[in-house]
């Protein structure tokens, strides 16, 4: 394939319909289930298939984050795979050589944008549904429901082209937060997970030290959508600079952290990577600090 077919990382519903039926693109729902800790330590988590067999775009297939999407053998939930397994559940969703994916989901776009940031680890063209299926549906789109998307093609695996640059990992973050290499540390996170006022589903509660509250959701307006370039440069604008680089995105599982890099990377910033284990894996060792309060 020459030229990709979406325009960039976002695309709106309108954009989408008139590529709907296009066999290069496959539509992936990466809907996750994460309710809200009901004491510290309650993590709970679920595939979100089932709320995607109840309604979903046309032709789209469930991309289980919790699933084979996500490295079981790893101390921590929703840890990237590798490369090679990456590719392989991929092709398993009638995703490989040739063909190109719009993510998407109804959880507020968190979860289509961390797959967004995994599959453009690995060179796997991609774009997110702005608005995901609310935004759909809004639009008076059709929805379908059941869980049977028919035989999924056979394709040729993608080669990864691999970049180690979107991706830090606990060391990095520990000597950022030191001092001892540059960077700037980000909790995408709420601001109550932020400064520890509410409830984490974590080991213990705060952010890293030296790191700056850039929450995820505050990034989007009242519909989900992705604020304006203008609103969305303001509001970065207020917590990070041009100087302020490279830019260290973190959370509690690396998936608010997706949404917030999603949005750098639409204001043109390429200097971006995500901490993958986040809180879950930086909280479970005690030696590691964390701070309360903003």
């Amino acid at each position: 394939m020459t030229t990709s077919l979406p325009p960039g990382p976002l695309v709106d519903d309108t954009w989408l319909a008139a590529h709907l039926d296009d066999p290069r693109l496959v539509v992936l729902d990466v809907t996750a289930l994460l309710p809200s800790p009901r004491e510290d330590g309650d993590h709970r988590s679920a595939s979100g298939r089932g709320t995607w067999a109840e309604r979903h775009l046309p032709g789209s297939r469930h991309a289980d984050l919790t699933g084979e999407l996500s490295d079981h053998e790893a101390p921590y939930h929703f840890a990237v795979p590798s490369p090679e397994a990456l590719a392989a559940a991929l092709a398993g969703l009638g995703v490989g050589e040739g063909v190109e994916v719009v993510a998407y989901d109804s959880g507020g776009g968190i979860w289509a944008a961390r797959l967004w940031w995994m599959l453009r680890a690995i060179g796997v063209p991609v774009a997110v549904l702005d608005g995901g299926l609310e935004s759909w549906e809004a639009a008076g789109r059709p929805l379908v429901s059941g869980d049977d998307t028919g035989p999924v093609p056979a394709v040729r695996p993608v080669t990864p082209v691999v970049r180690p640059d979107l991706w830090s990992g606990i060391e990095d973050v520990a000597a950022v937060s030191r001092g001892e290499r540059p960077g700037t540390l980000v909790c995408a996170l709420p601001p109550g997970g932020y400064d520890g006022s509410v409830p984490t589903r974590y080991s213990r509660r705060g952010h890293i030290p030296g790191s700056r509250s850039l929450p995820g959701r505050g990034l989007q307006d009242a519909t989900g959508h992705i604020l304006p370039e203008p609103e969305l440069a303001a509001r970065i604008g207020a917590v990070l600079d041009t100087d302020d680089s490279p830019v260290v995105l973190y959370c509690g599982g690396g998936i608010s952290a997706a949404g917030a890099a999603l949005a750098l990377t639409l204001l043109g910033r390429t200097d971006v990577s995500v901490y993958d284990g986040s809180l879950e894996e930086w909280s479970k060792d005690p030696a590691r600090p964390l701070e309360l309060g903003s």
